[in-house]
């Protein structure tokens, strides 16, 4: 049985403005695929739900069976535990397609941790944003033609 721990996280220059996206799956102790990803103008809250579809949809490659994702989202958690209600029509959206996607696995854990605890994903959310920045605002392919 394939078990996954994922860390996720959004940033946002501005709210809302240019966003990225970090994601860091392990499997056990080891690091096995990190994902950064610039997304657009996006709110904070709006970024980390799409770094939530991202790592989900990157579980179910893995063919992960069981998952343990964990955010510096406080509201991102407690909705996905149903502890709050999704009021916002924009996330309800990304929301209604992560509980879909978390039906494709055995077992899906969400855990609130600090700040200071999600330091990969959180790095990789950034770094999406300055690539963008460096990029002066061109968008850049992650596709090769090889």
């Amino acid at each position: 049985m394939k078990k996954l721990d994922i860390y996720i996280d959004g940033a946002s220059k501005g709210n809302p403005g240019p966003s990225g996206i970090g994601v860091v799956i392990c499997q056990g102790r080891e690091v096995i695929k990190n994902i950064s990803v610039f997304i657009g103008n996006a709110t904070n809250n709006i970024a980390e739900y799409t770094a939530l579809v991202y790592a989900l949809e990157e579980a179910l490659l893995l063919k992960g069976q069981e998952l343990i994702i964990r955010t510096d989202s406080q509201l991102l958690a407690r909705q996905l535990n149903k502890e709050y209600k999704v009021k916002d029509i924009n996330i309800a959206v990304l929301y209604n397609k992560s509980v879909h996607l978390l039906k494709g696995f055995r077992k899906a854990l969400v855990h609130y941790i600090p700040r200071e605890e999600n330091k990969g994903a959180d790095k990789l959310a950034t770094l999406a944003i300055k690539k963008f920045f460096n990029n002066k605002g061109q968008v850049e392919c992650s596709c090769s033609l090889n």
